[in-house]
This record gives C-alpha cells, structure tokens and sequence, in this order.
C-alpha cells in the first residue's frame, strides 16, 4: 500500500521527472504484487538453468529465486560466462520456451531426492534438501531436467512471451552468501508479460545510470571514496559538504520546532557498555574490534541508542518531564564486507539522524503521530511524497510483556489512523524488543528506498535499568522510541542524488548563482555583486576562465548551476544582471536588489522559485 501526500507544485524545488519518451510510462508490477508475474519470472529462471547445462555440462546449479523486477540463477562452472554466453544461452532459451515444455510438480521422499540428486552428482542440490522439510517436492521441466521447488510456475513453456524477457549481467556470488565458500557465478535476467513492460524496464535501467550517484558525485565534485584511508569511508568535498550543512541546517530547525533537544556524545565506549545494552552479543559480526586504552578495551559505536540511554539515567526523572524528545546526527561505524557496499547506500562509517524520545505509555499515539507528521515535513521538503508504509507486530522470540506489546501495538495503530496513512501489517516481523513503522519513499522513476523507521524499545529500557517517578510515587519504566527519518546522511544523499539526477532544487545546490563576466572590464562590477550575494547568503562563484560567452553556459549547465548570471557592459553600466534559470527559463535582465531579494527568499521558501521578471 502507498501514501500519497499533497501534490508537489510545479517549482524550482520539483524533482525531475523527465521520461526520456513521449506520453505516460507504462506501470511495472512487481513479483510480489502479481501471481502470473512470479509464476513466470520462476519458471524463465528454469528455463535459464535447463539452457545453461545443456549448452555448459558441467555447471551445476544452486538456487535460483525470482527478484521484484526479474530472476537469477548461481552456477557452479569451471569456465567464466561471458557476453557470447549469455547470447548463445537466451538463444537456447528462445528453443525451449517455443517447444511449450510443460512444467510439473512431483512429490517425492526424502530418499527419492536423493537417488536422483546423487546419480546427476549435483552437491549443491544435496545441502539445499538437507534444510527441506517435508513434503519434499521438484518441478520437470520437459523429460531431461528438474529441480527442486516450491513452486509455483506455468503450465508449460508456451506461456512465456520470447520477445518480454532479457539476460542482463554476470556476476560473482557465495554459496549461501558465506565468502569462505565457494565462489559461483550468477547470471541475472528480467521477464515480463508483454515486450511493451521488457522495454520501459529497460528505459527505466538507463535512466538509473543516468542518475547515478557515484557518477554525479563525481561529475559535481561532491564527494569521494578514497581506498588509500580505507572502504567505505566518504570524503565530503567542498561542494558536498556545503550542500550537507544545509541538509543538517533544515534537521535542526525543524527539530527544534517539533520540541527536541540535541545530543553530542562520543564515538567510542568502553566495551562494557555494549555488553550491557545487548550489541556485543546480537551485532558483534557488524562491529569493529575493540582498542585498549589505558588497560580498557573501548569499542567504536555501531548505534547512538546507549549513549541517550545513559544521558537518560544521568538524574533521576519525574512524569512531569516526559516526553523527552532528544536527537542527534551521530557518527556510527560498521563493518560491511567488501562485496555489498555500494557508494554512498552501505559504507562503514555513516552519521544517522537519530532520536530517542521517552514517554509515559499513554502518549505514545500523540509521539508516533508527531514523528510521522515531522517525517512527512523533512522527506517532502527533498519531495519526496510517496511512501510505502509497514507496521511490523510482536515475532515469536521477543521480550516484554503482553499488555506493553499490545499498548505499544495498538499506539502505533492508532498514530497512522489519526495520520490517514495506509499501511500493511507485517504480522511477527517487529523487533525482538518492540514493534515499529518502516517507511519507503518512491523517488521520481518509481523506485522505492528504506528510509525512515519507527521502534518501539522495552529492552534497553529494561537492560539500563530506566526508571521515572510516577504520579503515584512509584518508579516505572518509561516507553523508548527510536527513530531515524534519513536513516542516515549518507545513504539519503545518494538517494536524493539520484532522485534530482544532480539537478538539485536552488535552495540546496552547492553553488546557486554563477556569474559570467563576457569581458574583462566587467570583472570589478562581478566580484562586487558577488560580494553582495555572500552577504545575503547566497552561495554566488565567477567563472573566471575568459571562455566565450556559449562555452561559459556550457559549462555552468554542466555543472547544473541552477542560475547563471550573464554581465556584460550593459549590465555593468545598469546595474543588472541577465539571468538563466535551469528551472524557470530566460528571466532576462534583472536588477541587483531584486536578485537579492529574490534568492533569499527563495533560501527561505524551500519549495519556491526565484519568481522573477525581466527588468525591461
């Protein structure tokens, strides 16, 4: 199910959305939400493993699931694939699919599968039946080849279209995703129902590595990943850093607005602390190795959650003071293994948008609700508008009582009905600790990102022993809600990134006004309205490079500086500019003052143009 907030207008703040092709881009459904579309991504991942043995004997093959956008297969092959293969193997694909194979479901013995799986000396096959449990069932797919499978799958080849599906890509991949096993080979392919949803798959890939945030991180100077300081660890340049601090300037204001107070705390902690708050035995595999200082051994953080908790129990609290709402952009570190980051999206050092607040049980609706409308305030500001939202209850292994889970339960519950927000229920898949609300933003080519998340904590509550005194005189616990709306900087940036393709809205860019100087005697009158643009504010540069006039545009639209600033003798005598907005066109000549004026409240009005007309 999706939320959809108030329309964005149409404003320099609007992401893009361009197609890239004429008339409204065709829906996609994805596996999940169609039965014929997994029936058919199953079966084409058969297909694919039939083609791959008959044209390769001795591969053998491991698991092949369906994905939310097409299928894969991981093989066992002595011989790298490549392109020619993945050529010859569509191909071969092509010959099976117009043979209308039928694909049948067989249930056989534990002892069957065995027989079968040894006499075609398949090992792999032979560690997936082990973690079966009965009934055991294959799937044939003519008289030569079967699986093992669940299922389901069409009834025979003939129902897969030849001309709506595609091999897209090889790539290196551990047996059960363990790097000390052996290293497989998969191949990764797409199908759909019509050739029409093949192509505006396709379109939509394109448009992804256009969007690129590594590439545009890149193109604009954003930011880098140097491997000489280590994995996974991002250098913000100048421009990125400046686009940063504005991110980070908005989470504080409307932070404060909503009632929080910030936090700093340290980046390290003697290990006993993660002892006691329960990571060093659940997150240890996600953890740096401790370091001995001073004959301690301190830990680098992997969460911010502790260092709250311990700033709660610093005083004894009263009913009065709750809620107490506390947030911090906190640095954490991770270990992630070399083959799953990703740019920005997974690196080993990030800074979250973290916040804890403590509550008394009967305001956790009122919190909830004002944590969803703060989330709704901070994504739509970066317009993001359309959001996927789960609310994941009690799992079977969990702490607390049942009367706690069901108040925090029904609170959330209630927080999104009062909010009007849809939502799916993901029956046992909360925390151990708590239940929560996980919140996806759809970015402008209708992927869907995790981003904000919700969660309900009686653990560490317990754990660090947090107590308020109640009305009554007693001393209870409090309720722990964490939250995070970015989930973290880095990995928002790439999304953001990717969302505006690096056309960023005024208010954000990293340089928003760049002044052309056609001459060099117009040099003085630039570096004096560049000064004035500072002073109000504005991030204002001067291309200095004396290139022509087209070349000087050129390179400012490459850059996608959201307005260029053309002076020329006329402008200088005037006291004008002649401008060129990205988003609003040619605005012509404009006088000095209303520039100022214009742009600063712009800075101010996040989601409005510069609203300017020519001077005349």
């Amino acid at each position: 199910m999706s939320v959809t907030a108030a329309a964005p207008s149409i404003s320099s703040g609007s992401a893009s959305t361009t197609t890239g092709t004429e008339g409204p881009a065709i829906a996609l459904p994805k596996t999940s939400e169609s039965e014929q579309l997994l029936r058919i991504r199953h079966s084409m991942s058969h297909v694919m493993a039939m083609a791959v043995q008959k044209l390769f004997p001795k591969a053998q093959v491991t698991i092949g699931p369906w994905t939310e956008s097409g299928f894969y297969y991981d093989f066992d092959s002595p011989d790298p694939f490549t392109e020619a293969d993945l050529k010859a193997i569509k191909k071969e694909m092509i010959k099976i699919i117009n043979k209308k194979l039928p694909l049948e479901r067989i249930e056989v013995s534990r002892a069957e599968a065995e027989t079968k799986i040894k006499a075609q000396n398949e090992p792999y096959k032979l560690e997936i039946l082990a973690g079966i449990q009965e009934p055991i069932t294959l799937y044939t797919l003519g008289e030569d080849w079967w699986d093992l499978c669940a299922g389901p799958h069409v009834a025979n080849t003939g129902e897969l279209n030849p001309k709506a599906f595609e091999l897209e890509s090889v790539a290196g991949a551990y047996w059960r995703g363990d790097e000390a096993n052996a290293q497989l080979q998969r191949i990764y392919g797409t199908a759909w129902e019509t050739p029409e949803q093949l192509a505006e798959h396709k379109r939509r890939k394109e448009e992804a590595l256009r969007r690129d945030h590594r590439r545009i991180g890149t193109d604009l100077d954003l930011f880098s990943i140097e491997d000489e300081a280590g994995a996974g660890l991002v250098f913000w340049h100048p421009r990125g850093a400046r686009m940063r601090l504005q991110i980070e300037n908005l989470w504080r204001e409307l932070h404060f607005n909503a009632g929080y107070e910030l936090l700093y705390t340290p980046h390290v902690a003697d290990i006993s602390l993660w002892k006691t708050s329960g990571h060093l035995d659940f997150y240890s595999e996600s953890m740096f190795g401790p370091m001995q200082v001073d004959e301690r051994e301190y830990q680098l953080k992997p969460m911010n959650c502790p260092f709250h908790v311990l700033t709660y129990a610093s005083t004894l609290r009263s009913y009065r003071e709750l809620p107490i709402r506390w947030a911090e952009l906190g640095t954490v570190y991770r270990y992630e293994r070399p083959g799953v980051m990703h740019g920005l999206m997974r690196v080993r050092g990030f800074t979250q948008d973290d916040a804890h607040v403590f509550c008394l049980p009967e305001q956790i609706s009122d919190e909830i609700l004002a944590i969803l409308d703060l989330t709704e305030q901070i994504l739509s500001t970066f317009d993001f508008r359309n959001y996927e939202i789960n609310l994941s209850t009690r799992p079977e292994k969990s702490i607390g009582e049942d009367a706690v889970w069901e108040l925090a339960t029904n609170g959330l519950i209630e927080a999104l009905n009062r909010k009007g927000w849809a939502y799916k229920i993901d029956e046992g898949g909360g925390a151990f600790y708590g239940p929560k609300i996980d919140l996806k933003i759809e970015d402008a080519i209708g992927r869907m990102w995790q981003c904000s998340t919700i969660q309900l904590d009686f653990n560490l509550p317990e754990r660090f022993d947090l107590e308020y005194v109640a009305a009554d005189g007693s001393r209870q616990r409090p309720i722990m809600i964490h939250r995070a709306i970015f989930g973290s900087l880095e990995r928002f940036f790439g999304i953001m990134t990717e969302n505006y393709a690096g056309d960023f809205p005024f208010w954000l860019a990293p340089e928003q006004i760049r002044l052309l100087p056609v001459t060099d005697e117009v040099r003085g009158y630039a570096e004096q309205m560049q000064q004035q643009l500072k002073a109000a504010g504005i991030r204002a540069t001067i291309d200095h490079s004396g290139d022509r006039l087209g070349k000087l545009i050129r390179n400012g639209e490459q850059m996608k500086i959201p307005v260029l600033g053309v002076i020329g003798a006329k402008e200088a005598e005037t006291g004008t500019v002649s401008l060129r907005s990205r988003r609003e066109g040619d605005l012509g000549s404009v006088a000095v003052a209303d520039l100022l004026a214009a742009a600063g409240r712009a800075n101010q009005d996040r989601a409005a143009g510069l609203g300017l007309s020519a001077a005349g």
